[in-house]
């Protein structure tokens, strides 16, 4: 009767354990949680429409030498080496859940020996056990040590009833997803910053080449002035003017090269190198009008960036996650088992009456250790609400980076031809200036000016490139582009 009672005791206890978890619900975290994506991004420059087709790196930069930049990156730069092992790490977690699901099994050898006191139910038992007529010598057991020896095989089985160990596994797959578009965010990222500075190194080499040609042009109209002076048709006020002017030409020629020197280094250190020569073209990178000509499906775009992509993965992992979590309350069903050789004696370990087997199951409820479940399952659901709004914050600022880039690309084109206009009106300014001068027409205060004019204008114009450059290298980053 109390076999029966304490059995009715643990048998509802374990129901009103199961039952209590029926309260436990999991949300899963869905995309379509979001609201609805806009059908178009804020491009006005859509003039027909032809599908996007996504970008590689090979047919959106057709600078050689940047391209052979960037495979030298990809093979040395240290932060991408390491992401890669972190990349194998998570690997090696989706392996290790998979492999959870199957039973384990364990090579045992064991050997002990132990002294039983007189009056333990053991050292009575084998005593009493020694003296009975039914056993023969070899089964006699020693009284003083008795050993025990056991070499055989031990396995054991969770059964996934709930899905917990499946949930654990998919989680585990989702994050190496996830770790597989961290790699593409991190290799993007490293091939834009390169890029940038590649093309500021493109600029500088510009604005120097500009600053030694207007400093020959300046020199050869200080010596004109300084010849005019020693004839009297200019005064001392002039030359030194002129003299000024290209002490300070002198300055910024200097200051570029500093300038060059260090984002030199920096391309050094991204490569992990000491020194080295960074070979680079002459060309800013050209404009891809096509791109603002074609029909873009938000959706795909969006999520066809690694950011976003890893957000979405992480995601879904913390939905496994919290699924996994819930079904830790409940009863866990467990198999086992072992075979093999076991004996007190070396003399019989090897005799076919030594092989030994057994078999076992249970079921495990947790009931007074819910704090800790209870935590854990706690701290998955505020981590799925935490990659729901990580995932929302990528989508939302990925579709405006892309609808101001794709306007400020298309305005770009407008700028770079204005700023084309501005600086051969002032060449032209130039020449006539000088004409006028020398007929007597105009003072050297008006060369000065126009010489200031068109120096500016020319290394105003070069930065409008870079910026170009600069924004289609951010456009390539925001429509996710293909590093192949």
């Amino acid at each position: 009767m109390k076999v029966q009672f304490y059995q009715f005791i643990l048998l509802s206890l374990v129901i009103s354990t199961t039952l209590s978890c029926g309260s436990l619900k999991v949300t899963n975290m869905s995309t379509n949680d979001l609201n609805t994506f806009p059908e178009c991004f804020d491009n006005q420059y859509s003039l027909n429409n032809e599908e996007f087709k996504s970008i590689t790196i090979n047919n959106y930069f057709n600078d050689k030498l940047l391209l052979k930049l960037f495979n030298d990156l990809k093979n040395s730069n240290l932060d991408y080496q390491i992401l890669e092992q972190r990349v194998l790490i998570a690997n090696a977690h989706l392996k290790q859940a998979k492999l959870a699901m199957l039973p384990s099994l364990d090579f045992l050898i064991n050997a002990s020996g132990t002294r039983y006191g007189d009056y333990t139910i053991d050292g009575v038992g084998n005593f009493d056990t020694n003296l009975s007529g039914n056993i023969n010598d070899k089964q006699k057991v020693r009284t003083d040590i008795t050993p025990n020896y056991f070499v055989g095989l031990n396995t054991s089985w969770e059964i996934d009833i709930w899905g917990r160990l499946k949930n654990q596994k998919k989680a585990a797959k989702e994050r190496y997803l996830a770790s597989h578009e961290g790699r593409k965010l991190l290799l993007t990222q490293i091939f834009t910053d390169a890029a940038d500075l590649y093309y500021q190194l493109v600029a500088l080499d510009k604005k120097l080449k500009i600053y030694q040609e207007n400093y020959l042009i300046q020199y050869k109209a200080f010596e004109i002035i300084s010849s005019q002076r020693d004839i009297g048709k200019a005064t001392e006020l002039a030359v030194q003017q002129f003299n000024a002017q290209n002490k300070n030409l002198l300055v910024e020629i200097e200051v570029t090269n500093i300038e060059i020197t260090a984002i030199e280094k920096a391309l050094l250190s991204m490569l992990g190198k000491f020194e080295g020569e960074i070979v680079r073209s002459n060309d800013f990178l050209t404009n891809h009008i096509e791109l603002l000509n074609q029909k873009m499906d938000v959706d795909s775009v969006i999520h066809h960036r690694p950011d976003v992509a890893e957000s979405y993965f992480e995601l879904q992992a913390t939905n496994a996650d919290a699924r996994s979590a819930r079904a830790a309350f409940f009863p866990k069903l467990q198999l086992g088992g072992s075979f093999g050789l076991n004996s007190f004696s070396i003399a019989t370990f090897f005799n076919p009456g030594s092989i030994a087997w057994q078999l076992l199951g249970g079921l495990t409820s947790p009931i007074f250790n819910q704090g800790q479940i209870k935590r854990d399952f706690y701290i998955s659901k505020r981590n799925q609400e935490i990659a729901f709004f990580n995932y929302q914050k990528n989508v939302v600022n990925a579709f405006n980076e892309i609808s101001f880039l794709l306007s400020k690309v298309g305005a770009y084109q407008q700028i770079l031809a204005l700023k084309d206009d501005e600086v051969v009106l002032l060449e032209r300014a130039v020449d006539v200036s000088s004409d006028l001068y020398l007929a007597g027409n105009a003072n050297y205060l008006e060369i000065i000016n126009s010489q200031k004019l068109k120096l500016q204008a020319e290394l105003n114009y070069v930065d409008y490139q870079y910026q170009n450059s600069h924004n289609l290298i951010l456009l390539f980053k925001a429509l996710g582009g293909e590093m192949k």
